[in-house]
């Protein structure tokens, strides 16, 4: 019993800490992963020692006691928070417990409404006979603090009704999130960083910490904005739109008062479209304008919300579904430099690993000199890391704690492979190694060349190549098409039939179309789409050697930047001397159009592809629709004519066809499509 006592007290001490700074200081410490499992386990332990659960356990509490620094406002009605459910499993035991609570045998016949839960800040706004008169923060629940000024900034928030004066409710409290939109983030952290200014840790903490201003002006050069989500406290006729019993209605009333819902809102019936509709939108979480850590789950009928009640800081008949944490903390270890293909040194952070964002993450990107500077992240620390659905893990910020910190990491000035100067050059934020003969850069060069993009070569990655030049085998890409099978298998890993396997995939790749040739060599500033543009208008790579700057510039989309970067590469006797090998070995160096000649079955069509198409790289497989005159865009519309679903596709393609009633063909109709322009 002590021990849990002991336990359970520390908890309660830890959690109102983080609560102060998430609420009272808009600075919060560690990521609401790591906060909700505190809170897990504070309820587990209170549950099995209930004698030492008490009215000061944060457990019981909604929030934190709102600041000094602003007037109080008393709210009409309390604004509650909302009980979490961390899976399926934890959704459809709280629907079995609402069904007891309202006396029904299931709830396959009630309405739910379904909502992304925004991460921003919960806001409660008044209107008086349609015209706004006050804005107050959550506080505690009971109490908030009066932010009318700062609120009238925001655009989105109408400063008076869309309805006629004679119909305006006489009091209505519009419920709420003040949130950063995510491009207005990113913008507002560059700003902040270029002005010397602490960046802010996500975008809730910059909503919060741009509204919670003294200086209203302030909170009006922010670019925030308002989503309406629930009504509070109502006074008005009986004849009112917003006198309605559902959820559904009062925001349609919302919307037509002039306020904004979230779009993604939808009204469904039982909890297995619940569960569904909780995957869709955890799919789609990065394709929206706000951040979202969960989906909202409501009553939609307001006489069963009556029925059901609430417990002392939330309301039986809702939930919040939270969604994989995308932020978790964990050790920085040490921090090291990458040399990539192009000599640029990239900072990067050793982690002690850790689960976030759907994988197990031990490595994460720090950028660049000044970000390592302006995260202020050192060895030893606690950081915060994330990690956004295919996005690469990054270092967030490091969770600072009293006492005395690890030393300061400072940029070598050395290369960590090569021994050569890294040099930042004037006016730029990278770092680079100048010495061409770098071995980290062979590395990467070569491995670039062989990746998916670029010539395709199968088994050809990083430690593959690694090992190649270890042994002496390989130096430069030329040198991959003299390897020979007796090389290979001798090297660790390395069978007879691997190293037919890649001798052959080598092989295979000297037939790739001189676009790929080009982003395989890894010009500067050369991304896929010129490659593209500079194959197809000038056509071979020999035209491309002794093109000028003046014919190089004048292809579509290259331009000055680009033409210089291209011919310094092949003028360069090191690359040339490459070249004239790549050249003599029989690649193809002229441009082809795979299909060209065939009849244009797909003029007009819109043909997206998910997943590997049997006989089809991806780029293959989007060239040839191109040659019959359709597109491939990366996404499903109504525009789609169909979708050619190949191994390992995307889910989220695959729902949205079918939301959209768009055509699925399977991949190995592929052929046909082509022939015969009909899915």
């Amino acid at each position: 019993m002590s021990d849990a006592a002991a336990r359970i007290a520390l908890l309660r001490e830890e959690i109102a800490r983080h609560n102060e700074a998430y609420f009272g200081e808009d600075a919060p410490t560690i990521p609401d992963a790591d906060y909700d499992a505190l809170v897990v386990e504070l309820r587990r332990l209170e549950s099995l020692h209930p004698e030492l659960t008490g009215a000061d356990s944060p457990t019981t509490r909604v929030g934190s006691a709102p600041s000094t620094t602003f007037s109080s406002v008393h709210h009409r009605v309390p604004m509650m928070s909302l009980d979490n459910a961390f899976d399926d499993g934890e959704l459809r035991a709280w629907s079995e417990r609402l069904s007891r609570v309202l006396s029904l045998a299931s709830l396959d016949e009630v309405f739910f409404s379904v909502e992304p839960k925004i991460d921003g800040l919960a806001m409660s706004i008044t209107y008086e006979d349609g015209r706004y008169v006050q804005a107050a923060t959550r506080g505690d629940g009971l109490v908030g603090e009066d932010v009318t000024a700062n609120v009238a900034t925001i655009p989105s928030v109408p400063t008076t009704l869309t309805i006629r004066a004679r119909t305006a409710p006489r009091v209505l409290e519009v419920r709420g999130e003040i949130y950063l939109p995510v491009a207005q983030f990113a913008a507002l952290n560059e700003r902040q960083a270029a002005d010397g200014l602490r960046l802010f840790v996500n975008p809730r903490n910059a909503a919060a910490g741009s509204l919670r201003q003294k200086d209203p002006s302030v909170t009006a050069s922010r670019p925030l904005a308002f989503i309406a989500y629930q009504l509070g406290a109502l006074e008005a006729s009986a004849s009112s739109a917003f006198a309605t019993k559902s959820h559904a209605a009062a925001l349609a009333a919302l919307r037509d008062a002039g306020f904004h819902t979230a779009a993604e809102t939808v009204s469904i019936k039982g909890i297995d479209e619940v569960i569904q509709r909780c995957a869709w939108i955890e799919e789609r979480r990065h394709d929206f304008d706000y951040e979202v850590d969960g989906v909202v789950v409501k009553c939609d009928d307001f006489d069963l919300r009556e029925r059901a009640g609430a417990t002392s800081r939330a309301p039986r008949w809702a939930i919040a579904r939270k969604l994989p944490p995308e932020e978790r903390t964990t050790t920085l270890l040490r921090i090291e430099v990458s040399i990539g293909r192009t000599g640029r040194a990239t900072p990067y952070a050793v982690l002690d690993p850790v689960f976030v964002g759907g994988s197990t993450v031990s490595m994460a990107t720090l950028h660049n000199e000044d970000q390592v500077r302006a995260k202020d992240v050192r060895p030893k620390d606690t950081v915060v890391v994330r990690k956004a659905g295919d996005v690469i893990p990054e270092v967030v910020g490091p969770v600072v704690a009293t006492g005395r910190r690890p030393r300061r990491w400072h940029f070598p000035s050395t290369c960590p492979a090569c021994g050569g100067p890294l040099v930042r050059l004037e006016g730029e934020s990278d770092t680079y190694c100048t010495n061409l003969d770098c071995p980290s850069q062979r590395v990467q060069r070569i491995a670039h060349f062989a990746s998916r993009s670029a010539m395709d070569i199968e088994g050809l990655g990083e430690q593959r190549v690694l090992q190649l030049i270890e042994a002496n085998l390989v130096n430069d890409v030329a040198d991959l098409y003299e390897l020979a099978a007796e090389q290979l298998r001798g090297l660790e890993g390395m069978g007879e039939l691997s190293a037919a396997n890649l001798v052959a995939g080598i092989e295979e790749s000297r037939s790739r179309p001189l676009n790929r040739l080009l982003v395989g060599l890894g010009v500067r500033h050369l991304g896929p789409t010129g490659s593209k543009a500079i194959a197809s208008v000038i056509g071979s790579l020999e035209a491309i050697r002794e093109a000028d700057l003046v014919v190089l510039a004048a292809v579509e989309g290259i331009g000055e930047v680009i033409a210089e970067s291209i011919a310094t590469f092949v003028r360069n006797p090191l690359n040339a001397a490459v070249l004239d090998r790549l050249l003599a070995q029989g690649l193809t160096t002229v441009e082809m159009s795979p299909g060209a000649a065939a009849a244009p079955t797909l003029a007009g069509k819109v043909i997206v592809v998910t997943g590997t198409v049997p006989g089809y790289s991806r780029d293959e497989a989007i060239a040839a629709i191109e040659a019959r005159g359709g597109t491939s865009p990366g996404s499903v519309s109504k525009k789609t004519y169909c979708v050619v679903v190949g191994e390992s596709p995307g889910a989220s393609k695959l729902t949205k066809a079918t939301d959209l009633g768009v055509t699925i063909i399977p991949g190995e109709r592929f052929d046909e499509l082509l022939a015969t322009g009909v899915a």
